[in-house]
């Protein structure tokens, strides 16, 4: 970074996943073309991939990024779930970490440190070289109060969250039962549970916590978050951060397939780059959607009966994902559906004309992406926090229709081609459908030039640079 020391400069430490980096992609690409901010992505050898790369390199050339040594993970057991490799990872990167900010410190004008909500171990590095230290949390203000207040929960709890007699309701929040709460705490004995309450007490190290997620879609979370403990450190809405656009990649046939089809008739079906279906499951899907007799475009990946995030760090398979469906569906659908093995451009999809709903796992960036485009979806969580975002959509802000109880964990055909029905022709479906509309636009004004997610970010980039001569 020769030459570089009049620069102003932010470091950003993701955690591995897309999901992940891209909105702080977003948030990187904002800084540099409406601040003048270089930034800096410090990235996990464990999450390099060809479409972390491919999402680095388009990135303007003001966004450098360096990537931290690898650390061993092999003495963990196979079983270890994702919010454990992340954390165990990034607590032995800290050395690394220290060298990185230490480096950047003296040939830049490092102005923040900005880390992602497994990462949080980091504080301890940029507290000592007294780099300002901010949380940027991926998903919403309802997941963040839950983690704000586990600590406290795991004191006053000794059962089973899912055993818990009533609903718990967190301060300016819909009341959310124990079993629909973050995947991680389902087994209070598993060292994933451990890791989150961890990160519960660090994040109150941070000087501020950014959010991506806007007012309009948590008026009342929105209203209290920053009045309910002062303790907390402040809570910034700087949301919604989308991905502005795919990667440049080939883009199949699904989008000349979708200009063939009348306005608002399709029913996108995607589970995001890491979600996974059982067998039985994909094939209640497979079935539920031809019941239905509504067009749709479905992206389709191998099943797996063991883990529903089994693609979360390798999207790639080896099996023919379309062999895993009921004999003669490819054939019976032809006319009305597409199947689009492994990925299809989600931003061109929900963008065109044509899409009329979204079967989505409810992750938080595809949730966002659905609101910025008007799409209503069918709430189908999997993992991580998605649950608590369907109970969010569903009975909060009604944009979003679920299928009823699942028998033995599965949704069944009938159930799927109801809910499916019930969304694209029904009068259920209107009614989501407007909700979004109006969503839509009140996230359209807060990113716009006088609009509150905009004027937070400009006063933070403000008050940093002050604190620099």
């Amino acid at each position: 970074m020769e030459g570089d020391s009049e620069a102003v400069r932010v470091a950003i430490l993701p955690a591995p996943g897309m999901g992940h980096l891209i909105p702080l992609g977003e948030l990187a690409k904002l800084l540099v073309t409406h601040h003048s901010i270089s930034v800096t992505f410090i990235t996990f050898a464990e999450s390099a991939s060809k479409a972390q790369k491919a999402f680095l390199d388009a990135l303007p050339s003001t966004i450098t990024s360096l990537q931290l040594p690898p650390v061993s993970l092999t003495d963990l057991p196979s079983d270890t779930h994702v919010e454990t490799r992340m954390s165990i990872a990034t607590d032995r990167s800290l050395p690394a970490v220290r060298n990185i900010l230490r480096n950047l410190q003296q040939s830049t004008r490092l102005i923040a440190f900005i880390v992602d909500l497994f990462a949080t171990d980091t504080f301890t590095v940029s507290k000592e070289l007294g780099i300002p230290s901010f949380l940027f949390y991926t998903s919403n203000l309802f997941s963040l109060s839950l983690i704000l207040h586990l600590p406290e929960l795991d004191a006053s709890t000794t059962c089973e969250y899912r055993d818990l007699p009533e609903p718990l309701q967190l301060p300016g929040c819909v009341p959310v039962l124990g079993s629909d709460l973050l995947h991680p705490l389902r087994d209070r004995s598993n060292d994933s549970y451990k890791w989150m309450v961890h990160h519960g007490k660090r994040y109150r190290d941070a000087d501020a916590i950014l959010v991506n997620t806007f007012k309009d879609i948590e008026p009342e979370t929105a209203k209290i978050i920053n009045e309910e403990d002062n303790k907390l450190p402040p809570v910034y809405l700087i949301g919604p951060l989308i991905q502005s656009c795919s990667p440049d990649i080939e883009l199949a046939n699904c989008l000349s397939w979708l200009d063939k089809q009348p306005k608002e008739s399709v029913l996108y079906v995607s589970f995001g780059s890491g979600g996974t279906l059982t067998c039985a499951q994909m094939k209640e899907l497979a079935c539920g959607l031809e019941m239905s007799g509504q067009r749709f475009l479905w992206v389709v990946r191998s099943p797996s009966d063991t883990e529903c995030d089994a693609n979360y760090f390798d999207s790639t398979s080896v099996d023919d994902p379309v062999a895993f469906l009921p004999e003669g569906f490819v054939e019976r659908t032809k006319e009305v559906g597409l199947l689009v093995p492994s990925w299809a451009p989600q931003l061109q999809v929900l963008a065109h004309r044509a899409t009329g709903g979204f079967l989505s796992h409810c992750g938080w960036n595809s949730t966002l992406e659905s609101v910025m485009h008007g799409v209503p979806m069918i709430a189908w969580p999997l993992y991580a926090e998605q649950r608590m975002n369907a109970v969010m959509l569903t009975e909060g802000v009604k944009v979003a229709l679920r299928p009823g109880a699942a028998a033995d964990g599965i949704y069944k055909s009938e159930e799927i081609a109801k809910v499916v029905k019930a969304l694209m022709e029904g009068e259920e479906g209107k009614e989501v459908r407007e909700k979004t509309k109006e969503l839509q636009e009140g996230g359209t004004r807060a990113l716009m030039e006088d609009g509150e997610s905009c004027k937070v970010i400009t006063e933070l980039t403000n008050r940093l640079r002050s604190t620099i001569t």
